[in-house]
């Protein structure tokens, strides 16, 4: 039975090595570093008394220094156990809780498409090549060499440009015997309905290859070259071999470069940046183990992308409003699944920097010493909520510390909340201690302690306390600290701003949208204000016609601030300027996820009724069943609301405007 790599790939990476390989090894206490997934223990291969087996999670291999013997998962399962490959499979399958694939005529049909889909997307990216470097491609190998690139460089990532003509990569591709459903499936050019010909995808940008962790070329981002361009970068859409909020650029090279190779930093950590230019600059600046998402706000599957090469990967965002509040997202992301040994680091760069200009001049000395002013998670999260003015009341006090407890809570590993609870109450007696509310604001006295307990009003240095003042004027001005809370969730300022800029929703599924049962306030009241609106409109349904009834009822301030919401989130389907076909999509997910968020809470309802009535019955052996998916049910309500963060923005990066769905890319 044949399996396609990608399944392969899936159980490899759900399965540490470790776990296939310790049922048949004791590991060795003293050289085992188990936070850092490298093990050691005595050869199951060969007789040896001293251990020199040695296996490491990360790259999914392991070796051994006395006989040579090195493998994979399935390798570990043929040689030692003597299983066959199809036996192997299953076994890694079986602990990684994935159902074995049935690989009939049409899977493996499939397999091959895939494989000949990577073939077409080496073509493009040669075509691109060949155009950076033609006589149409100067102004584009112009604004690399003033950002600074060398040819080295170019040629290491294979940058390219995509020219201005609307068939040039159609051409070629068909001229190279390339059929149109294959070019279609990669995404390289704009199909469909209402798009009488196909036309290329990307026109008169910049083309940066994505590659796979195989290192084969999967997807393109594109940094146009207009500056009146609606859309500045833009990605392949979502197909066969790209989804990109599973992918990070340039993970490969810089999992060769975190685990031994040149240009590591921090001991070999993985670093995450914001853009594509930021990983090629840094790079060049001889750190070569640094990722970016593609567009978007770091997600889950990205994220453990990064644990899996790093116990505390960096997270490095640029010092605007707009990095700040991506940090804070990333922050919270990450808390429900931190364990002994792994977390983030956060290195925030200078104000109106980024990575790009920290390097450009001076190379990485001024990088490294922002890597080396890096903040654990805990002072992220504890800047973002003590640093928001006075707490001169025992009400403030009380209403910082519940709000504290209940962002730690959602973290799962019970010895990893434990302490996260120690530090905060730590962190907490120090900042309300008399020494610290000898009077003034509390938020002078949080920048004079640096946000540290233990210190009290205390100064610790001008560099310190610069530093940290520094942080927390930051994040007020990028708006998480100050009046934050106050927003609706974003999944439901998503669904009302949607339906308001686009009311040609409400003849599509008017039933469904007059049910959506807001749970903020401001939303509610909104809400029976508009739907009456839009009932009465008849054949003046419009976006003006909803626009001038809702602002001339007074609800002209909380349209404002849900556009700037949405806005912020970079969300642009529920914008005005999106084509319906994606404000469409971007409404559907956004209630997916309000529906699913809404029944949670319910069943959490319904299970903490039922642990108060066990526990009044005394009936102990239902009540650890009870609690145990009550933590389930809560753990998953975190994770609904951080997916807040990274709704998947339809249209976002596709170029598509109302009324303009073909005239750009």
């Amino acid at each position: 039975m044949r399996f396609s790599n990608s399944f392969l790939d899936e159980i490899r990476d759900r399965v540490p090595i470790s776990a296939v390989v310790g049922r048949r090894v004791t590991w060795d206490r003293k050289k085992t570093n188990v936070s850092r997934g490298d093990y050691w223990a005595c050869c199951p291969f060969h007789g040896e008394k001293s251990p020199s087996f040695h296996c490491e999670d990360r790259k999914g291999r392991y070796h051994c220094f006395g006989c040579g013997v090195s493998g994979d998962h399935f390798r570990f399962l043929t040689d030692l156990e003597g299983q066959s490959f199809p036996e192997a499979v299953q076994t890694v399958a079986d602990m990684a809780g994935i159902a074995m694939p049935q690989m009939d005529a049409q899977a493996e049909k499939r397999e091959k498409e895939r494989t000949t889909l990577l073939d077409v997307m080496e073509l493009a990216t040669r075509f691109f090549q060949d155009q950076l470097q033609s006589a149409g491609g100067a102004k584009a190998r112009a604004y690399l060499r003033d950002r600074g690139l060398t040819g080295r460089t170019i040629e290491t990532f294979r940058l390219g440009y995509a020219p201005e003509s609307r068939n040039a990569l159609k051409e070629y591709l068909a001229g190279k015997g390339v059929p149109k459903e294959q070019i279609e499936a990669c995404g390289l050019v704009r199909h469909g309905e209402g798009i009488a010909v196909s036309y290329d995808y990307f026109r008169d940008r910049i083309m940066f290859p994505i590659l796979s962790s195989r290192e084969k070329v999967i997807a393109f981002g594109g940094r146009a070259m207009a500056p009146d361009a609606l859309a500045k970068y833009m990605n392949s859409p979502d197909t066969e071999l790209f989804h990109k909020g599973q992918v990070l650029y340039n993970f490969a090279r810089a999992r060769r470069a975190s685990q031994g190779g040149p240009g590591k930093s921090e001991g070999g950590n993985i670093i995450a940046v914001e853009g594509y230019m930021d990983v090629i600059a840094l790079h060049q600046a001889g750190v070569e183990n640094a990722v970016a998402p593609l567009g978007t706000a770091l997600t889950e599957n990205q994220l453990d992308l990064l644990w899996k090469i790093s116990a505390v990967p960096m997270l490095c965002f640029d010092g605007d409003g707009a990095g700040l509040r991506a940090a804070s997202r990333a922050a919270d992301l990450a808390l429900p699944f931190l364990k002994p040994g792994r977390s983030v680091r956060f290195a925030l760069l200078p104000d109106g920097k980024d990575p790009d200009d920290l390097v450009k001049h001076e190379g990485r000395a001024p990088f490294d010493k922002v890597l080396g002013e890096a903040r654990p998670l805990v002072d992220m999260i504890w800047q973002r909520e003590a640093a928001s003015g006075t707490f001169d009341t025992p009400e403030k006090r009380a209403e910082l510390e519940a709000r504290l407890k209940q962002i730690i809570a959602v973290i799962a590993d019970e010895s990893v909340r434990r302490h996260y609870q120690q530090e905060i109450r730590d962190r907490l007696n120090s900042f309300f201690s008399p020494s610290s509310r000898g009077g003034g604001d509390r938020r002078q006295s949080f920048q004079r302690s640096g946000g540290r307990p233990g210190q009290g009003g205390i100064p610790q240095g001008p560099r310190a306390a610069g530093r940290a003042a520094g942080v927390s004027d930051r994040l007020t001005r990028s708006g998480l600290v100050r009046g934050y809370r106050d927003l609706p969730a974003l999944r439901e300022s998503v669904l009302a701003l949607t339906i308001v800029n686009h009311p040609q929703l409400l003849l599509e599924e008017y039933d469904e949208i007059a049910a959506i049962d807001f749970e903020n306030r401001d939303l509610q009241r909104f809400w029976s204000a508009m739907l009456p609106a839009a009932a009465t409109a008849g054949a003046n349904l419009s976006r003006e016609y909803l626009m001038q009834r809702l602002t001339g009822e007074g609800f002209d301030a909380i349209l404002k601030s849900l556009d700037q919401q949405v806005r912020n989130a970079r969300l642009w389907t529920a914008t005005e300027i999106a084509a319906l076909e994606d404000a469409r999509e971007g409404y559907r997910q956004a209630l997916s996820l309000h529906k699913r968020t809404k029944a949670l809470r319910i069943q959490k309802i319904e299970l903490e009724r039922a642990i108060a009535e066990a526990t009044e019955a005394g009936d102990a052996g239902e009540i650890e069943p009870l609690l145990r998916a009550l933590s389930e049910v809560q753990l998953e309500i975190l994770r609904m609301e951080n997916q807040e963060a990274i709704i998947d923005g339809f249209g976002v990066l596709s170029g598509r405007v109302k009324g303009a769905a073909v005239s750009h890319g």
